[in-house]
């Protein structure tokens, strides 16, 4: 670590590299950047911060990544608070007492007149069915429903109490209760109950079996059952196309046309670095990529590198430069100067935002429309995610990347779970392991399966800036020597957010509206992260609400948001491409695939290499 001295003040290049200034590793390493005059390194404290990482990162291996420290000031700040609010304790016991009166009346009247209403058990999926509404599985749901109230009610409005603390308090509370539900144990599940006694306890037998083989497979690192089905080139991002660029970090793929005559706007696509890109081009009939050539665009998508140890210093400046600068610069030799309709997606979205910025502020307008698709711009709402995003647990976490160089998929894929782990961990480990089923892989659960890491550097700044700092949304995030503004954007806007979007809550993506002074078409659609953006036509219990904020027109915020919009059933993938058309120009002759005289000659076929790295 390094010491901070007014005493020989010298230049910060004498004392330590520009990139470790603006490597994202410690507190104190930020302190660096806003000072670097006042720098001078101690090599006995830097060797420390060298121990003190590896210590945390032995730590994180045996946490999952979460910060004990962290956890402990929250249950201490949530602890202390409530030991000190007499009044609130107070109402916790009244509550108690009155939930205990409302199962003792539940109790009573369902032994006296043994009537098999609904109660309020039946609204948690977890407790729906016929079985749940027998005696004595009722009583177990209904006593677990109001367990749980009681504690959300003793984990919120703790007064003086941090509200980070709080929501952190609330949601580990929340995980310890689902343990205990007693749909998650055979013997007090009916469900279960009634399979093993139809079946002779063979689903049992079965559920042992996915259970050793789950395990086998997690041990040797394999992929789950079925994904082999579902390989890239395949049978899944197969819409024909080829290579015209590739580089450290991305592929540029170009499709090639289905119609006769396009847009003269090509449409680049830009996914998350947190996925690989064919979740966009999975089965034919679900790709939307295929749908977008078949409605008369040129398409062009970058497939981001798996990154290695090899990549750890690529951070939010590379991935800029290496990615959409990099594929506009192609675009722009292939098709000629025409705009470009920009569509990104989740992180990419993110990233494809501060480009638009940064080329608003320069005066470049290459870009004729942006496509934000469950894209965040705004990070203060940003769901459960920013649970684990503080001081004390983005410390733990640039460590553990430090030793590798990179996020490994399984600390992003249990991160994940977590969030949902009634829907991805003890739902599943009913159906599968007690009423041993198995659930046929399709090709968005090959794609979830197909995880990827992220280098330590980029995702150490994203997290820090974007997520902390929120310094995307209030006008600090830097390109080069000076900052740029989501306002500044006056390209028209299509933003879609969706209803259970549990990675970019849609109230979060819907904040576009807010910092944009642009045109912004918003979109809310059923669905998830992944779900809602793959609603091919033709999806069934597809529907969304649709409205248009001009550039002058006032703020609606997400409440009331839903009053103004109209409600459509079907895709939403129609309005959008036909606004796109609505952007675009009279259509003209397909561009030539790549350019080789101008450097960009087809380096292979579509899907290209880097989606097929491990």
């Amino acid at each position: 670590m390094s010491a901070l001295t007014t005493e020989k003040p010298r230049a910060v290049a004498e004392a330590v590299s520009v990139e470790e200034i603006r490597s994202p590793i410690s507190p104190v390493s930020r302190k660096l950047r806003q000072e670097p005059h006042v720098v001078e390194v101690n090599p006995r404290l830097e060797a420390a911060e060298i121990l003190d990482r590896a210590a945390h990162a032995t730590m994180a291996r045996y946490t999952g990544g979460l910060s004990p420290a962290a956890l402990a000031m929250a249950q201490f700040d949530w602890a202390m608070h409530l030991a000190s609010s007499p009044g609130k304790l107070g109402a916790l016991v009244d509550s108690a007492m009155h939930k205990w009166m409302e199962f003792g009346k539940i109790a009573t009247d369902a032994f006296v007149d043994g009537s098999d209403a609904v109660h309020s058990a039946s609204k948690d999926p977890r407790f729906k069915g016929e079985a749940w509404n027998q005696l004595p599985f009722r009583l177990m749901a209904d006593g677990f429903q109001l367990t749980e109230a009681w504690w959300k009610e003793a984990t919120t409005g703790v007064r003086g109490a941090s509200p980070h603390h709080l929501r952190l308090v609330e949601f580990m509370a929340r995980q310890a209760l689902d343990v205990f539900s007693p749909s998650n144990w055979p013997a007090t599940n009916p469900d279960v109950i009634q399979a093993t006694r139809d079946e002779g306890a063979a689903n049992l037998v079965r559920g042992f079996a996915n259970a050793m083989d789950d395990a086998e497979r997690n041990f040797a690192e394999l992929p789950p059952e079925g994904m082999d089905k579902f390989r890239p080139g395949e049978t899944v991002a197969v819409t024909p196309g080829k290579v015209v660029l590739r580089n450290q970090l991305m592929e540029l793929i170009q499709y090639g046309p289905t119609t006769n005559t396009v847009h003269p706007e090509p449409v680049l696509i830009v996914p998350a670095w947190i996925m690989k890109y064919y979740i966009l081009d999975l089965s034919p009939q679900n790709s939307m990529i295929r749908h977008l050539v078949a409605a008369g665009f040129t398409v062009f998508c970058i497939s981001w590198k798996n990154p290695g140890s090899e990549d750890r210093d690529c951070g939010l400046e590379a991935y800029r430069e290496m990615g959409p600068v990099a594929a506009l610069e192609a675009i722009e030799a292939i098709c000629g100067s025409a705009q470009v309709h920009g569509v990104g997606y989740c992180l990419g979205g993110t990233l494809l935002s501060i480009e638009a910025a940064r080329q608003a502020r320069d005066g470049d307008a290459r870009f004729g429309s942006l496509t934000l698709l469950a894209a965040q711009t705004d990070f203060t709402q940003a769901g459960e995610l920013m649970l684990f995003i503080d001081e004390s647990q983005l410390t733990l976490l640039e460590d553990m990347m430090w030793e590798r160089g990179y996020l490994d998929t399984k600390q992003m894929a249990g991160a994940f779970q977590m969030l949902r782990s009634r829907d991805l961990v003890w739902s599943r480990m009913v159906h599968d392991y007690l009423l041993g089923k198995r659930v046929a892989m399709n090709d968005l659960m090959a794609w979830n399966a197909d995880a990827t890491r992220m280098p330590f550097r980029m995702h150490a700044e994203y997290l820090q800036h974007l997520f902390l700092d929120n310094d995307l949304a209030e006008g600090r995030h830097h390109i080069g020597d000076a900052s740029i503004a989501i306002e500044d954007i006056h390209a028209p806007i299509f933003a879609v957010g969706t209803e259970t979007d549990h990675v970019a809550p849609w109230k979060s993506v819907h904040k576009i509206t807010l910092l944009s002074d642009s045109e912004v078409t918003f979109v809310l659609t059923t669905g998830g992260h992944n779900a809602g953006i793959v609603s091919e036509p033709g999806h069934k219990r597809r529907s969304y609400r649709i409205a248009t904020k001009g550039p002058d027109a006032p703020y609606v915020d997400p409440e009331h948001w839903g009053a103004t919009a109209t409600k459509h059933e079907g895709s939403w993938w129609l309005a959008w491409f036909d606004w796109l058309a609505k952007h675009s120009g009279e259509k003209v002759a397909p561009p030539p695939m790549g350019a080789p005289k101008k450097g960009y000659a087809p380096v292979c076929a579509a899907p290209g290499t880097y989606v097929l790295m491990p």
